[in-house]
């Protein structure tokens, strides 16, 4: 499984891809990630940003908030971030795929 939930947070297990036309969220990598395109290279930590960006903007959490467990790195990245309602309705949505 690509994410779980405790509590009040979701930890998501991310494969980036880095240098996309856009950012999105693609299909699941292996049996524990979701890939990630990401438009920002992997530069000076551009790509991480842009990441964090995206996850605030699609779960509706504030940047701030987000957090990296491990991964800044690596292609595979794990973050940790508050439960959202808009999460939950994603999680719902993209179960049915």
């Amino acid at each position: 499984m690509f994410y779980s939930i405790d509590d009040d947070s979701v930890t998501l297990r991310i494969k980036a891809q880095p240098n996309a036309s856009k950012n999105e969220f693609c299909e699941i990598y292996g049996d524990n990630a979701i890939k990630i395109r990401i438009k920002a290279p992997a530069v000076d930590g551009s790509a991480n940003k842009e990441l964090i960006k995206f996850i605030s903007k699609s779960f509706k959490i504030p940047k701030s908030s987000i957090e990296f467990k491990s991964g800044q790195t690596s292609k595979i990245k794990v973050i940790k971030f508050p439960y959202s309602q808009k999460f939950k309705e994603w999680i719902e949505d993209y179960g049915k795929r």
